[in-house]
């Protein structure tokens, strides 16, 4: 296997997209550096005279509105008391911090004792060989239900276990990295990227009173379909770009899977077919794991008895589940219940949680990996608040609908615009709730003037967001990748950001214009995004 980082041109665009990634700051002072602007802004329009006029249609009359709205000095007397006054509320009630605190602390009871990793493994360890790229990529998709460990999870049991099946390593690390990060938004389940988001969509539309549904299923219906395309599309590129690009595999000097003189090189940790180590499942990871699904149906027997009768206790006044009931605005409870719940029957069984004690103690190790996103919400919640305080949102949204209404290119290329966009901003900014705090305050109230709701706009944004990650250069995961490509590489080879750029390139262009494609057909089927939210707002 060649150096496939070699190119002059690659090299020169890797090393340029790492120098402009370096000169970041944290995104702690982004947006402190944004609240800067927004008021040196608000100053400046507000002492021009800037407004905007636009129509409302109330819903219950039908009767049309003219609303003027002015830009406002953020510097005015009356704006600096309220915000001094409000600023710890305007951060306690932000609406991902609340989300993102409760998921966490569910999931980490789930994840700590266990019981993601033993279902990862008991799924991958089942499937047939013919099968196991496209299983691997399922499980890497959707192992992001346990957040950011499924990036490590996913590409170390991918290689582990081509290994065993006497196949390239880096190919099985390849497939699970690029499904766990390339495809980080889409899911069969609802996960905490689901949750998160839509707290940031809700905050910046309720400023805008958006009369739609905003809850963490309104992309769910898009996101399910999509797990399905991109792990055909991450299996195809695999199998048929980088395993025969990698050659057969000749393991270098301290690469794993090395074999001593006279023996079989490419026989990795064992015989063909043999199970990894890392897959095997002990008797009481056994024991716990059905211990698991017996608690698993009896909480969806107990969810069923909640929302099947017309009187049921999640159904609303009106005995409906849809768009708006106790169900959908409660779904944030019943997730953290269930992880909860099945974490402590998965842990006792398996005996991985000896005591009551330990409950708390995960979930105060999940809180400290998320201690970072939570810092970064102080100055993002007093940012959009402010935005929102200085009418500006209403400024660039009437006047950017009448731009995008002047283009006239219609709304669906319009939407695959915005997603490249994301997906062209994501190579330097690689945290997707970041870039979502900043853009959603904008682009939400944007298409909303042109009859767009939250949710595809949310959607649209989820699709163009992910599938750079694996090609961004100051992706936080970067070194991680490139320490798999270390442990597995081959004789004579140099593993670097080069390296790594190059596996990931195929993938990333494949995955881009798919999902984009898959969009596209999305929208002009008309189809709804998530359950109880329809296209369009009216």
């Amino acid at each position: 296997m060649t150096d496939p980082g070699s190119g002059r041109f690659f090299d020169r665009f890797i090393r340029g997209a790492e120098r402009i990634g370096n000169v970041l700051p944290h995104p702690f002072m982004v947006f402190v550096l944004l609240i800067m602007v927004v008021v040196g802004l608000s100053i400046l329009l507000a002492q021009l005279g800037t407004s905007v006029s636009y129509v409302t249609i109330d819903p219950a009359t039908g009767e049309e509105a003219t609303n003027t709205v002015r830009v406002l000095s953020l510097a005015q007397r009356s704006i600096i008391q309220e915000t001094m006054q409000d600023f710890v509320n305007i951060y306690a009630t932000f609406t991902p911090v609340g989300f993102v605190i409760i998921m966490i602390l569910g999931v980490s009871v789930a994840e700590h004792t266990g019981f993601f990793s033993a279902v990862i493994r008991t799924i991958v360890r089942r499937t047939p060989p013919a099968l196991i790229t496209f299983v691997i990529a399922v499980v890497g998709i959707c192992a992001n239900i346990a957040s950011d460990a499924g990036i490590v999870i996913a590409p170390t049991l991918g290689g582990a276990i081509f290994l065993a099946l006497r196949r390239h390593p880096v190919a099985g690390v390849c497939a699970g990295y690029v499904a766990a990060y390339g495809g980080f938004s889409a899911n069969l389940l609802i996960s905490g990227t689901d949750v998160v988001l839509a707290g940031i969509t809700q905050s910046a539309a309720s400023h805008f009173a958006v009369d739609a549904a905003v809850h963490p299923l309104m992309n769910w219906y898009c996101m399910m379909g999509s797990t399905v395309v991109l792990a055909t599309a991450v299996t195809v590129v695999t199998e048929k770009v980088i395993v025969p690009y990698l050659g057969e595999y000749r393991p270098g000097d301290g690469a794993v899977g090395g074999a001593a003189p006279g023996t079989d090189s490419g026989a990795g940790s064992g015989s063909v077919g043999a199970v990894p180590e890392e897959l095997h499942l002990g008797p009481g990871e056994k024991r716990g794991l059905w211990v698991a699904a017996a608690v698993t149906l009896l909480f969806l027997a107990v969810l069923l008895v909640f929302t099947v009768p017309q009187d049921a206790l999640l159904r609303n006044e009106e005995g409906q589940l849809l768009p708006r009931s106790p169900l959908i605005s409660g779904i944030i409870f019943i997730l953290f219940a269930y992880f909860v719940v099945v974490g402590i029957a998965y842990g006792v069984a398996a005996k991985t949680l000896r005591s009551e004690k330990e409950v708390p103690k995960m979930m105060e190790r999940g809180l400290a990996g998320v201690a970072s996103f939570l810092v970064v919400c102080l100055p993002a919640s007093l940012f959009i608040h402010l935005f929102q305080e200085s009418n500006m949102t209403a400024v660039i949204a009437v006047r950017g609908a009448d731009l995008i209404r002047n283009l006239d290119i219609g709304m669906v290329p319009t939407l695959l615009l915005f997603a490249l966009f994301c997906a062209a901003l994501n190579v330097v900014i690689t945290s997707g709730f970041t870039k979502w705090l900043i853009l959603a305050p904008i682009f939400i109230p944007l298409f909303y003037q042109l009859n767009v709701g939250p949710a595809i706009v949310q959607m649209s944004y989820r699709i163009g967001d992910s599938t750079t990650n694996i090609i961004s250069p100051v992706s936080a995961y970067l070194p991680f990748f490139l320490g798999l490509l270390e442990k597995y590489r081959t004789k004579g080879q140099e593993v670097g950001i080069g390296t790594a750029m190059a596996l990931m390139l195929p993938y990333s262009l494949t995955l881009l214009v798919l999902w984009i494609l898959y969009l596209a057909a999305w929208l002009l089927l008309g189809l709804d995004p998530g359950p109880g939210v329809p296209l369009f707002l009216s």
